[in-house]
This record gives structure tokens, sequence and C-alpha cells, in this order.
């Protein structure tokens, strides 16, 4: 007879098979459920973090009305670097949310992405933001390689109560700004919060200033190496570093979320943001008096215009197993309904002629929106290997244009000279 603890330990295998035995028939149970679902599965990528909620529930509410269509949603924390390891496995997302960025200018010129300049659902598009994105890149001549779904303003925000309490009028010129921005700082108020830890932020006041001091057709010329930003950004430079001469005296040590908040307490009269930063200030102050105006680069309003680029766009794989169940998916996301709750909820504008968003915080922008006085990020015609952002964030503490303005030029011929983004068809 064997001693007790081998009896033990004898009894265990069975014991361990019928467990095992059980999960197994557990499994056969949930793969038989599985495979006894007939709907058609597509992938739903999205880049938008703060959007998560809103576009899973959207997948739901899809589902419910086409209950033959199974909708997997991706939401990765690194959404840039989530896709380019999918598309290096030749694992494309049938559906796709992208900012309308160098990065998505660079994939679309790659010919990953649909045409969809013949398809329907952009008809109701406004025309300004299809040029936007083409002028990003497209896989070929004439292609339209995704649906602007909602897009920005980006000028500056300005607190109501402080403007108001210090009789300071919304500036119309580049003088006037600089003007302003002296009143708030002798009333020992921060005129602009620096946010120079992400070094992204200080790319929208570059956008706002280069867009409209830059000369005509300036990146088409610098990308056929006529000309650079030495010469076509001198002016961009000297009025941004005026700019941040007017921020708090540590704006190396602040990011956009300690902006934001600080600017939601009153602790700064303006941020050098769009409307994309309204809903992080409403988080902590939901009845913060939110204002907007075009950031003026001249001394000439009639010269002013707003940045306003395609926050969020959709796309699709060109060669999706599924097709009509893409397209109809698509076309659900693009309803007027569905396009005005999201820009709603995120102070965005709605790409669709005819529609606008009425919150407060756009008010001092809509004019330059709804009579097309609208130009695109210029930063978005960088991609990733122009560290653009590192280069802003050194210049604006040394304050060497020379220096800044050199280094883009030289980080942008390396990159250049194997273009593959940008200002149209890449071939």
């Amino acid at each position: 007879m064997l001693p007790r603890s081998h009896r033990r330990r004898g009894r265990r295998p069975r014991a361990r098979l019928l467990a095992l035995a059980a999960a197994a028939g557990l499994l056969g149970g949930l793969l038989s459920a599985c495979s006894s679902d007939s709907r058609t599965t597509i992938t739903f990528f999205q880049f938008k973090p703060e959007a998560q909620a809103y576009f899973q529930d959207l997948a739901r509410q899809f589902e419910a009305q086409n209950p033959d269509i199974r909708v997997l949603v991706d939401n990765p924390a690194d959404s840039e670097t989530a896709l380019r390891t999918r598309l290096v496995k030749d694992d494309v997302p049938d559906v796709m949310t992208l900012n309308g960025n160098g990065t998505y200018g660079e994939l679309a010129s790659a010919g990953i992405f649909r045409d969809f300049s013949s398809d329907p659902v952009l008809d109701p598009v406004n025309d300004a933001y299809l040029d936007v994105i083409g002028d990003l890149g497209r896989g070929g001549e004439g292609e339209i390689n995704g649906v602007p779904f909602a897009a920005n303003a980006s000028g500056l925000l300005y607190n109501e109560d402080l403007f108001a309490e210090y009789d300071v009028a919304v500036p119309q010129t580049f003088d006037e700004l600089i003007a302003a921005a002296q009143t708030f700082q002798d009333a020992g108020i921060t005129p602009f919060y620096g946010m120079l830890a992400d070094n992204w932020t200080p790319q929208s006041p570059l956008a706002s200033l280069s867009a409209q001091l830059q000369p005509d057709a300036f990146f088409e010329e610098r990308f056929g190496d006529e000309t650079t930003f030495a010469q076509g950004w001198a002016s961009t430079a000297d009025k941004l570093a005026q700019l941040y001469r007017y921020t708090q005296p540590d704006p190396l040590s602040k990011g956009y979320e300690d902006g934001t908040a600080a600017f939601g307490r009153g602790e700064s009269a303006m941020l050098l943001l769009g409307s994309y930063a309204v809903p992080q200030i409403r988080l902590a102050e939901p009845d913060f008096t939110i204002g907007s105006m075009a950031l003026p680069a001249t001394d000439n309003p009639a010269d002013t215009t707003i940045v306003s680029g395609v926050d969020v766009l959709i796309t699709a794989d060109k060669d999706s197993a599924h097709p009509a169940e893409v397209d109809r998916f698509i076309s659900f996301l693009m309803q007027a309904d569905v396009m005005s709750a999201y820009c709603d909820a995120q102070v965005a504008v709605p790409t669709l002629d005819g529609l606008s968003n009425d919150d407060p915080a756009l008010a001092g922008v809509r004019e330059y929106i709804d009579s097309g006085r609208i130009d695109g990020f210029t930063d978005h015609q960088f991609i990733p290997a122009i560290p653009l952002g590192a280069l802003l964030q050194e210049f604006l503490l040394d304050g060497d244009s020379r220096g800044f303005l050199g280094n883009l030029d030289s980080d942008w011929d390396k990159v250049a000279a194997r273009r593959t983004w940008g200002l149209g068809a890449i071939q």
C-alpha cells in the first residue's frame, strides 16, 4: 500500500484531467457560440483617446441597426506606432480614424488607403477640408484618401473676464496683440501660458503665424528645393519669439495639462492653442468663460486667417475584404446627427456644408470658418523624422532663430531627399 502522501499525489492527475475536461467543454461551448456568429466582422482603428467611449458607443449603435455586421474597435495607447506596426504586418484595419497630419499624408502617399474621390459620401463635405487633406498627400493623381469628419480652429483662446476687467479689446493686429500682452504683464498677470514641457504646443502659434507670413507657394518651393526656411520663415520665427517673451518664467517645466488647468484658474489671460483645448479646460472649470480669436500675424486685419485642420478623418483599407460593410459603416459615421454630437462634445468644427457648432467658445472664429478664411496647419507638412517640436522647444529657450531655421533646413533636407509625403500625389 502506498504512503498517504503518494496516494494524494496519485489522485491529483485524475482531478486535473476532470478539470481540464470541464474547461475543454466550456471552451468548446464558447467556440461553438463564436462559430455560430454569422456576422461579418470589420475592424475599426480609432486614434483619439478622449473619444474612445463615444466611438465605442457608435459602433454598438451601428451593430444594432446592422445586425449582420460586427465592429471590433481598437483604441491603442500610442496610435501612430500601433498603426505602423499593423501595416508592417500587413494587418490594415478596415476602417480608421486618423489625424489629418504629416503621418496621414505619408501613409496616403504610400497607397494604403482607399480612393474616395468618386464616392458620394464626399458630396456634402466642405471643399476646403478636402483641399487640406489633399495637400498632405495622396495615393495617386486626383485621389482623395480620407473623409473629413471633424475640424478644429486654432488661433488664440482668451479669458473673457480678464479682458473685460482690464478693458482690453480683442486684438485685430499683431501690434495690438503685443500691446495686450504688455497690459496684462504690467498688471502682474501672465499673458500667455508657456507649456514647453510638451514640445508640440508651440506648433500651434507657429502654424498661425507661418500661414500668414510665409510667401505664396512656400511649401511647393521648399519641396522643390527652391527656397529655405531661413528665407521663408524668418519673420515667423521672430514673431513667435516675441510671443514667448510674455510667458511665465518657467515654461519648460509646464506641459499641456498644466497650462490648460492654469488658464482655467485665471492664471493667464491667453492660451496659444485652439478649440481642441476647450474640453480639457472645462474638465476642471466647466463654467469658465472662454473666448476665441484668430491670431493676427500682421498689422492688416484683412490678412488674418484662422488655421483649421482636419482633426479627425475617416479612411479605409483599399484592399479590405469587406468593402460593402465598410461603406455602410462610414456612411453611418458621416450622418449629420452623428457628426454634430461629436463636435458638440469635443468643441470641434463640423465638416459638412451647412452644419455648424454654436458653442460660445467658437464664436470668435466662426466668421473666418463660415467665410472660408482658412489655412491648413503648416506644421502638418512635417513628419516625425523631422523633429520640429524639439527644435522649437530649443529655439524658444535660447532665442537663436538663425540656429533654429538652419537646423530645420538641415533636418528637412535629409528627409525630403526621399520624400514620401506632402502637397499632393507622391509617385
